[in-house]
């Protein structure tokens, strides 16, 4: 019968009502929502004695007691988001350190770069100065027919041309013998229509000099039909001096006297003296500042075309 009445009686609803969620806070600490809080302060609050009305502990005990265990409870807790702080801090200051390194190092990678360019540029300017100043008793004739009996007899062809242009050279006695002369490319591109150019290499300098003089100041021919005779140099200085071509057109339309000189500048006899620009831009500049050149040479559409 005991056993039936204890099963009778009702269960501690304190006891067995179910506990709040812990909350997370800074850093993975966790602390036990208001309800839970409120159930520990009703359980462990004093009780009044039905003897002589006399608390076994007291509420200043109580209130005491538990505001000990509230500040040791947040003295843990700050201590660890002290230290995870500091580790942070030590993070955030590693990583500080590690950029700045990594800074320095790419302002070296960027210097050395720069360096290397500037060296990678210096040699390229010596070898294409190298190879011009290797072609400098070599000349380029642009316009001789393309064909199969021609190309085999390019040293006589030579030899005509300076008799039909210029044998002031030959009656001086000067020796117009060529070591070598062949086309270029060396492969025939059937779908062009105009013939390769023909490089020859002079014996002597001075003849090709003279040859040279010559082909500047009027139209060479071969057996009638109009032909050029230019200073043979490496692809690149042949580019640059090709970019000059619509200013040099103008200028010479203009009477300015315009010479390209070696490597690839250009030179103009205006208002009594010779002026020298190695760059486009140069030469824009000097023309935008003298009224009678300004807007007479359009460098922009002679880029497009070069581009």
């Amino acid at each position: 019968m005991a056993n039936s009445t204890e099963a009778q009686k009702p269960q501690n609803t304190k006891k067995n009502k179910k506990k709040g969620a812990t909350l997370d806070t800074f850093y993975g600490a966790k602390i036990q929502n208001t309800e839970q809080i409120e159930e520990d302060i009703q359980e462990n609050a004093p009780k009044s004695s039905k003897g002589n009305g006399n608390s076994p502990q007291t509420h200043e005990e109580f209130e005491s007691e538990m505001t000990k265990k509230m500040e040791a409870f947040w003295e843990e807790k700050w201590e660890i988001m002290q230290k995870k702080f500091t580790h942070l801090q030590n993070q955030f200051d590693q990583t500080v350190k590690e950029n700045q390194a990594l800074k320095q190092e790419l302002i070296k990678q960027s210097q050395s770069t720069k360096k290397l360019e500037e060296n990678i540029k210096y040699l390229t300017d010596k070898v294409i100065d190298l190879e011009n100043r290797g072609r400098r008793d070599n000349l380029r004739i642009i316009g001789l027919p393309e064909k199969p009996e021609i190309n085999t007899k390019l040293d006589m062809m030579i030899q005509d041309i300076i008799k039909e242009n210029c044998p002031e050279i030959l009656e001086q006695g000067g020796n117009t013998a060529t070591d070598r002369a062949h086309r270029t490319p060396s492969t025939l591109n059937p779908q062009k229509t105009t013939p390769r150019n023909v490089i020859a290499k002079f014996q002597s300098y001075q003849t090709k000099e003279k040859i040279l003089q010559e082909a500047r100041k009027r139209q060479f021919r071969y057996k009638g039909m109009p032909i050029r005779v230019t200073q043979d140099l490496a692809s690149s200085t042949l580019n640059d001096r090709k970019a000059w071509n619509m200013i040099f057109r103008k200028a010479r339309e203009l009477g300015l006297q315009p010479r390209i000189s070696y490597p690839a500048k250009l030179t103009i006899y205006f208002q009594g003296k010779v002026w020298a620009f190695n760059k486009i831009e140069d030469f824009q500049l000097f023309a935008k500042k003298r009224p009678e050149l300004c807007g007479k040479f359009d460098t922009e559409n002679q880029r497009a075309r070069n581009t």
